[in-house]
């Protein structure tokens, strides 16, 4: 990670679409201490909205997307990536060339972002997943031809306030979506199914649910604690004849592992369609 001190080379920083990704990384970058409130203004249709983003953070709030673009060096579209072209329309004649757009919209290329920015504007792809949330997300960043050499850090250090961000080439970013972007609410419904299979063992729910939690978090630290590789930490807790090798073998009948490629090939596709 970069050092602190580079991020100070942007005063403001501006969000178009004031959901709850915006909400976690503004979250996150005043918990660092990155930025102050002050530095900080946020655009949304709803007035519900822009009163709670104000209220929680102190931040600046507007109805006006040109007004945020305008006052901010760095401009993240945080907008569904249905509405982004009528956004990018909409923002264009005040995008200036000393602007650093970021676009946290799922599918939306990097050519279709320059298309609708003018020419030379410098462009960053971002890919984050709903556990920003809490802290614990996981980004994929890419840049666009017009960038810099150290924009990638800086939004790289931004996107590490939430979490964990990698750089990767763009013709891998609808893979990113399909599996990060799209993944947890994989694992919510695999965590659902368990906590099913505990009450119909006869576990009350409440304590299937603190067990199963509790299980898939620990898995998880397990993986990146350890760097093992999972099928190592699988034999681990298989023992020869025993209770954990007889639920495995109704997984494997049931294909699991090829139902989790088909989800996340579907989720791909789908990225890819939403960007053309």
């Amino acid at each position: 990670m970069i050092a602190r001190e580079k991020i100070e080379i942007f005063e403001t920083l501006g969000f178009v679409g004031g959901g709850q990704m915006a909400e976690a990384l503004i979250r996150g970058l005043l918990s660092r201490e990155l930025l102050k409130p002050g530095q900080i203004t946020v655009s949304d249709l709803s007035e519900v909205r822009r009163s709670h983003l104000k209220k929680t953070f102190g931040i600046n709030t507007t109805l006006e997307n040109k007004e945020v673009v305008k006052g901010s060096e760095i401009i993240v579209l945080a907008v569904k990536p249905q509405v982004m072209a009528i956004v990018l329309e909409e923002i264009r004649p005040v995008v200036s060339s000393d602007r650093l757009v970021v676009s946290i919209a799922a599918g939306i290329t990097i050519l279709s972002l320059e298309k609708g920015l003018p020419e030379g504007t410098r462009v960053v792809r971002v890919m984050p997943n709903t556990p920003a949330l809490v802290q614990a997300g996981a980004a994929a960043l890419c840049k666009g031809t017009a960038a810099r050499p150290g924009d990638l850090d800086i939004i790289r250090q931004i996107l590490e306030t939430v979490g964990k961000a990698v750089v990767v080439p763009e013709s891998l970013m609808d893979a990113v979506t399909g599996l990060s972007g799209s993944g947890p609410a994989y694992v919510f419904t695999f965590i659902e199914g368990l906590i099913d299979a505990g009450v119909r063992e006869g576990l009350p729910r409440t304590v299937a649910q603190e067990l199963v939690v509790q299980t898939v978090l620990g898995a998880a630290l397990m993986c990146q604690n350890t760097r093992k590789h999972p099928a190592e930490l699988t034999t681990m807790v298989t023992s020869p004849g025993g209770t954990t090798v007889a639920g495995l073998h109704v997984l494997e009948r049931g294909a699991l592992r090829g139902i989790i490629l088909d989800a996340v090939r579907a989720a791909t596709e789908r990225s890819r369609e939403l960007g053309s």
